[in-house]
Parts: structure tokens; C-alpha cells; sequence
């Protein structure tokens, strides 16, 4: 056995090193611009009779526009043929309006550093969104507060891996709904200096998710660059709701990014199956992305999707299965074929806890999103529950995958110095190459080192503790937290954005409901 003081200097030292960690995480990459090229599951034809689908879909059922005349009356004047709420489009429609939307653009944070490019063959990573429900493992599963919104922007803000501060990282149920976006957009804008979400719960609350940016921004660099996007659902099967097409509107309108999204759970809110998810999802997501290129052609916008099975015997949600992953691939190439940035998949998991399930799903929806060519991975952090819970140790485990993404999707090098022909010819046969000179310039960068793994042999892990993987994550998390400094801000930015956000809630009372 060690004795007190021995073992005590090891923890002490243990400690020091991940907090040391926990501070070099600031300096984050700005984004992942991919090696690896996307994986295509379909051929030609296959890919043609989805799109044949989804054109069938909106020429004979059609879309309904609830709750949003100015909605209705732009795709009517676009030539959509309306029945009450219910629009049909002729084939092609959709698709030519889709023509005057960036394949590429770049969203800009309030640190340049941390601007990103969203498109082509670049990816960049944001956390979970919208769970009611937080978790740790200290204090079990609770209802979400402000505070733990803060910690969330924070950690992403800290984490190394991640490119983006996300939106609604949680649901911070303490405070008004109707209040609660301006709480979380000021801790986005300053507490992070990465791009953000804004809200999308009510036109309203878009709009004073731009309005905000525009303090921080300027009026006029707003209007001409995107400095925040909206994530916008479906409801699926075949509806849009004024609520996010009145939300659209406020975005592109201001020149500012939506994110499409139909969430779509097969056999619930679309078939079973996989191409018949695929083709509704793709009717639903060209339609919005069609809208805001009616309110302003040009504005940015993502092709998104969220596919999902069900346990058919429960009725029960199911997440990180392997047939929505397979089904991202097609959706991947979709979106490539309309020439739309892409966002789809993420960390999903319906398991509980911070556990193999957890971990072995979400790695299988990840997979999918990266080699589907997905360019904004929102869930790449956290995500728990089916999307009830986010979890702190779950978001810390998750940032270590993404790390390890980050090296996976730099593919292979090929050059004479990577084909090492000089490292072989030192060595010889029979020799070993720890010492060669090869290794030497090489040993700091030459592989991805997790920042959670174990790696010590059985005897070392038992004598540290026998730490399993989610309580050396917990033990990340308070690090980082501990370790947390703002990022500096202009005191004449912080004094606008809190005179805004002090004006626009002594302007209505409270709401919970």
C-alpha cells in the first residue's frame, strides 16, 4: 500500500493535471474542414425515385401553413395552389426557389477566432439542444435552471472540441418562458465568444434574438453578415406552424440562419420505413428552406433532418439505432444534390445514464453525421434521455469523442515524411522504433490523446481508485467549471445588452404557461 503522504501527492499531482487540461481548452478550433469525403449509400436511381416522392408528396397531399397569413401569401404568390391552410406546389417549384441559397456562409462569432464556415467540406460541432431536465452525478435528475444554462454555455465555451455555443442547451425552467430567450441569448453573447442559436419560440422572441446581436454586431454588420442562426421544427407529418414559419420570417428577413429541421419518429410523425421517412422529411425541409428565400433570397439557411425510430411495441422513442444512421447517409446526399449546407445527427442515446448504452449509440449517430458530410452537427454534446435529459458527465464524454473525430476525419497523409522510408532503414529488421528519430519527431503530435480514457494498467487504475469512465467525467466537468474565465467584452456591449434585456422584461409580466 502507498502511504498517506505518497498517495495524497499523486492526487494532488492528478489534479493538476486536469486542471491544467481543463484550462487549455479555450483555445478551441474554429471548425473542421474534412479530408475524408462523404459516404454515398445510393446510386442514381434510388436517390431520383426519393425525389420523385417528395415532389409527389407536395403536388398531391401538399403542406399546411397553420396560424401565418404573410406565410401563405408569399408561397401563394409564388405560384403554390392553396385549398384553406393547405398549399400544393407543381414539381420543381420548390426546388427552383431553393436556387438563391449559399451552398456556403460563414457565420461570425463575437470572437473572429471563432467564425465558422458552414458548408462544403466543412463540419462544425454545437451542443445538445432543448432538454427539459438536467442530470449529474452528484445531484441526480432535476428540472433545468438558469444556472445550469450558464454551466452548459460555459463548458461548451471551455471544451476544446466543440466550434459552437448551441441554443437552448437547457430549458432553464426557474425563469418566465416568455422572459427566459433573453437570459439565454446574454449568456450565449457573454459568457461564450463563439456563433450561438437564438430563440424560436415566438416571432417576438426571434426577433429579440437578432436585435441583440445587432448590439453586439452593429446594425449594419448584421444586416450584411449572419451572426446567429434559428433552429426550426417540422410539425411533422406535413405541417408548418406560424409559430416557426413566423420565426423564419424574422431571420431571413434580418439576413440571419435557419436551420430546417423536420423531427420525424417513424411510425409516429412518419412510415416506418426508411425512404418513405426520408422523402416526407425532404418535402418538409425544402418548403422551409423555400420560405426564406422568399422573405429574402440569398439569406443562409441549412438543409436539416432528425430521424428517429420507435420501439413499434411501446410506442416508445427510440435514438442512436441503426436505421436512421443509414438513413443520414441518404440524407447527406440530398442535401448535396440541392447544393444546401447540412445538418443532421448528433450524440443520441435513449439510455439514462452516462453509460455503454449512452456511449455506444451516440458513437453510432456520430459516425453516421460525419460520413453523411454533415456540416452543422448541433447534439454533438450531452445529450441524454431521448433528448429529456442533459447530462454533465454525458457532455464531457462526448466532447472527448468529438476530439477524437477531429483526428479521425483528417484522414490519412501520405507524404515521405508519414511513409517513414528513413524511420525503416534506421531501424532494420528486428529493431524497434521507440527511439528512432523518426519517433522523436513525431511522439508529442503523433496520435489524439484522450483527456478521459484510462490507459494505466489494471494495478495503476486500482491504486488511483478504479475510476470508472463517468466519474473521472464528473471530476472533468468541475475542473473545467473551476477553471472557467469570460471571455472579455466591451463594458459599453454589456451595459446595451443588459439596458435590452432589462427594458424588454419590464415590458410584460411573467408568464409560465
Amino acid at each position: 500500500m502507498e502511504s498517506g503522504t505518497i498517495g495524497e501527492e499523486r492526487a494532488r499531482a492528478g489534479s493538476r493535471r486536469r486542471e491544467t487540461r481543463a484550462r487549455r481548452t479555450i483555445a478551441a478550433p474554429a471548425y473542421i474542414t474534412r479530408a475524408i469525403p462523404p459516404y454515398a449509400i445510393l446510386d442514381e436511381e434510388a436517390l431520383a425515385r426519393i425525389e420523385a416522392t417528395a415532389e409527389r408528396i407536395l403536388a398531391e397531399v401538399g403542406i399546411e401553413f397553420r396560424n401565418d397569413p404573410e406565410t401563405r401569401r408569399l408561397f401563394a404568390a409564388a405560384g403554390a395552389d392553396f385549398d384553406g391552410d393547405r398549399a400544393r406546389f407543381e414539381p420543381g417549384m420548390i426546388r427552383a426557389l431553393l436556387g438563391s441559397a449559399p451552398a456556403e456562409f460563414v457565420q461570425h462569432a463575437r470572437n473572429p477566432a471563432h467564425n465558422v464556415v458552414i458548408g462544403g467540406r466543412n463540419t462544425v460541432m454545437a451542443p445538445a439542444y432543448g432538454s427539459p431536465f438536467v442530470m449529474d452525478l452528484d445531484r441526480g435528475r432535476r428540472y433545468g435552471t438558469l444556472e445550469d444554462f450558464r454551466n452548459f454555455v460555459r463548458l461548451a465555451y471551455m471544451a476544446p472540441w466543440l466550434h459552437h455555443s448551441g441554443g437552448t442547451v437547457c430549458e432553464p425552467v426557474d425563469v418566465p418562458v416568455n422572459k427566459r430567450h433573453l437570459d439565454m441569448v446574454l449568456a450565449h453573447l457573454t459568457l461564450s465568444d463563439k456563433a450561438l442559436l437564438g430563440s424560436v419560440t415566438a416571432p417576438e422572441r426571434a426577433a429579440d434574438s437578432v436585435e441583440m446581436c445587432r448590439r453586439v454586431f452593429g446594425a449594419d454588420f448584421v444586416d450584411a453578415n449572419c451572426t446567429i442562426m434559428g433552429n426550426f421544427n417540422v410539425n411533422s407529418p406535413l405541417v408548418w406552424d406560424g409559430t416557426m414559419t413566423g420565426g423564419i420570417r424574422e431571420y431571413a428577413a434580418a439576413n440571419q440562419g435557419s436551420v430546417i429541421v423536420p423531427f420525424i419518429l417513424g411510425g409516429a410523425m412518419g412510415p416506418v420505413t426508411n425512404a418513405g421517412a426520408i422523402a416526407q422529411a425532404h418535402a418538409e425541409t425544402m418548403v422551409g428552406c423555400a420560405l426564406t428565400q422568399l422573405v429574402r433570397p440569398g439569406a443562409p439557411v441549412i438543409y436539416g433532418n432528425f430521424l428517429s425510430s420507435t420501439a413499434l411495441r411501446s410506442g416508445s422513442p427510440t435514438f442512436g439505432t441503426p436505421e436512421p444512421a443509414a438513413g443520414s447517409l441518404v440524407v447527406g446526399q440530398l442535401a448535396r444534390r440541392l447544393g444546401l449546407p447540412l445538418r443532421c445527427s448528433g450524440s443520441f442515446t435513449t439510455s439514462k445514464l452516462p453509460d455503454a448504452q449512452a456511449m455506444s449509440e451516440s458513437v453510432n449517430s456520430m459516425l453516421a453525421a460525419i460520413h453523411c458530410g454533415a456540416n452543422f452537427l448541433l447534439h454533438s454534446a450531452g445529450f441524454l434521455d431521448g433528448l429529456l435529459s442533459m447530462s454533465y458527465e454525458k457532455f464531457v464524454l462526448d466532447v472527448d469523442f468529438c476530439g477524437a473525430l477531429h483526428t479521425y476525419v483528417r484522414g490519412v497523409a501520405v507524404t515521405e515524411e508519414d511513409l517513414a522510408f528513413d524511420a525503416e532503414a534506421e531501424v532494420g529488421p528486428g529493431g524497434h522504433f521507440f527511439g528512432c528519430q523518426h519517433t522523436i519527431r513525431h511522439y508529442e503530435t503523433a496520435y489524439w490523446e484522450s483527456d478521459l480514457a484510462d490507459n494505466d494498467p489494471w494495478e495503476t487504475w486500482s491504486e488511483k481508485g478504479a475510476l470508472d469512465a463517468a466519474t473521472r467525467a464528473n471530476a472533468r466537468w468541475k475542473a473545467m467549471l473551476a477553471a472557467y474565465a469570460p471571455p472579455p467584452l466591451d463594458e459599453g456591449i454589456r451595459e446595451a445588452l443588459d439596458d435590452f434585456v432589462a427594458r424588454r422584461k419590464a415590458g410584460v409580466e411573467d408568464a409560465w404557461h
